[in-house]
């Protein structure tokens, strides 16, 4: 029987607990409007998984954790909050976890101002509290998580994306959030540099593993939520789709990337793909690729102490690619 995030969370409950009520608290404004919106941000937050990550890593590092942690979680969510309302109104997305973005609701202008909003909230609840390292670790990620998007966009317009280029784009994208919540947490308890870096390595491994689980969901399984195929129909190059194309006849590469860039909105033509994947091994290879990043992960926590912050920690990892949606 798999782990719940609940039991996972088991070592810094109260410490989440704190921390809800410090972010909320955090989101509060006297402009009304503004206010509202917040409000409703913070109704439809997810799993909560970057904080955890946060707190987890302050433990296993072997720190107290202190104000300065909440502190590092607080400003993780706030930068990350302002890209995704930014992402909403980018991609024209109606709906985020079930909800509605905020642009559905309040309207692009309104969306890219919010938007701001929490960057500056973040930005300044940083600089108010002399937490500079925490700044510069979360400035970062969300300078590589913008360049991440912009290559991704750069190169699905040709299709000539490389497993390297693959790494690199997700590497950006979504592995250097989690390292900056690994190496946030980690700093935020005042250990040494070896350690920080230490925690944002396996983080970032975290990330790739977590990216690639993302990207199997697209030649599902009937347990999985996401939607079969969006990725293909979204042009979008994913390392299982890379692998079969580099491994195939020239004559096939040609046929499939023209399915993929002309009649990827034709639901068989879609399923065609997915199957030219699942017979050239792309799903098989994937999956070694995202245990191997797992593996690499875990071994860089060897050197820490035995704590229950780094057991939660282990099995948070765990879940993150034993999750079906």
């Amino acid at each position: 029987m798999s782990i719940s995030l609940d039991q996972i969370q088991t070592p810094i409950a109260a410490e989440m607990q704190a921390f809800e009520q410090k972010f909320r608290a955090s989101m509060r404004t006297r402009v009304l409007l503004l206010d509202k919106i917040m409000r409703y941000i913070v109704k439809r937050k997810g799993k909560q998984m970057r904080p955890m990550f946060v707190f987890l890593s302050a433990g296993t590092a072997g720190g107290k954790i202190e104000e300065a942690t909440y502190r590092g979680a607080s400003l993780i969510e706030l930068l990350h909050t302002a890209t995704l309302v930014h992402d909403d109104v980018v991609d024209d997305a109606s709906h985020r976890r079930g909800f509605f973005s905020v642009n559905a609701l309040w309207k692009n202008k309104i969306a890219v101002l919010v938007g701001d909003y929490l960057l500056s909230r973040g930005l300044l609840l940083s600089v108010d509290n002399g937490d500079f390292d925490l700044l510069k670790i979360v400035s970062t990620a969300v300078r590589e998580m913008s360049e991440g998007e912009l290559l991704q966009i750069e190169k699905a317009r040709l299709m000539d994306i490389t497993e390297e280029v693959y790494y690199d784009i997700i590497g950006k994208k979504t592995a250097s959030l989690i390292a900056s919540c690994c190496a946030a947490g980690a700093a935020s308890v005042g250990v040494g540099a070896d350690v920080i870096e230490r925690m944002r390595l396996f983080g970032e491994k975290v990330g790739m593993a977590f990216q690639i689980k993302d990207d199997l969901f697209d030649y599902g399984e009937e347990e999985i939520g996401k939607p079969v195929g969006i990725d293909i129909k979204e042009r979008k190059m994913t390392l299982p789709l890379i692998y079969a194309l580099n491994n195939s006849s020239w004559l096939d590469r040609r046929t499939v990337i023209y399915k993929v860039k002309n009649q990827s909105h034709r639901p068989r033509k879609v399923r065609e793909v997915i199957e030219f994947v699942k017979k050239s091994g792309g799903i098989q290879y994937a999956e070694e690729v995202m245990h191997r990043y797992i593996e690499e992960a875990m071994q860089l926590l060897t050197a820490l102490p035995d704590s229950t912050y780094k057991t939660s920690l282990q099995q948070l990892v765990t879940y993150t690619i034993e999750r079906n949606k």
